[in-house]
């Protein structure tokens, strides 16, 4: 028992800390898989003349504004989960389901308008291009935070 009291508390210690860094986690992520940040590898990636480039630096401003606040959200849900991990509830996992399910629905939202925006300013194969980068890079840190949380029940497994 003590064991398992002890792997709770880690777990839920690790995954809590790691969500309460915010959205600031995406950029860690991204440096530290390619050793820069992110605005430098879209940048890099996307190649822009300098028109192309201009035109396209306010659709993306606007993209990491909106990305930035569904980032905050699922980190809220993900501290949230932290704190109600060990006592979770029908009720509680309906709230934090629905919550992630329309922060995810958010998130295709999100890529549908920019995309549509994109494509206006920088062309369709440019915003096409910028949409499977960013569908990869937010793949990356989902990725990451899956790997970083428990599912429900378990820890649970342990007690058998």
């Amino acid at each position: 028992m003590k064991k398992l009291s002890l792997i709770l508390v880690v777990a839920v210690a690790s995954f809590s800390s790691y969500a309460q860094s915010s959205f600031k986690e995406d950029i860690e992520v991204v440096q530290s898989i390619y050793g820069k940040s992110k605005s430098d590898l879209v940048k890099e990636y996307m190649n822009l003349s300098d028109t192309q480039a201009t035109a396209f630096t306010k659709v993306y401003d606007n993209y990491e504004a909106e990305r930035k606040a569904l980032g905050q959200t699922k980190f809220q849900l993900i501290n949230d989960y932290a704190a109600n991990y060990a006592t979770l509830t029908d009720a509680k996992a309906d709230e934090l389901a629905k919550g992630a399910l329309k922060n995810n629905l958010s998130y295709e939202k999100l890529y549908s308008k920019t995309y549509n925006q994109a494509k206006k300013a920088i062309g369709a194969i440019n915003a096409a291009k910028f949409i499977q980068l960013e569908v990869y890079l937010q793949t990356t840190i989902r990725d990451e935070i899956q790997n970083s949380i428990p599912f429900i029940g378990e820890l649970d497994k342990t007690k058998i």
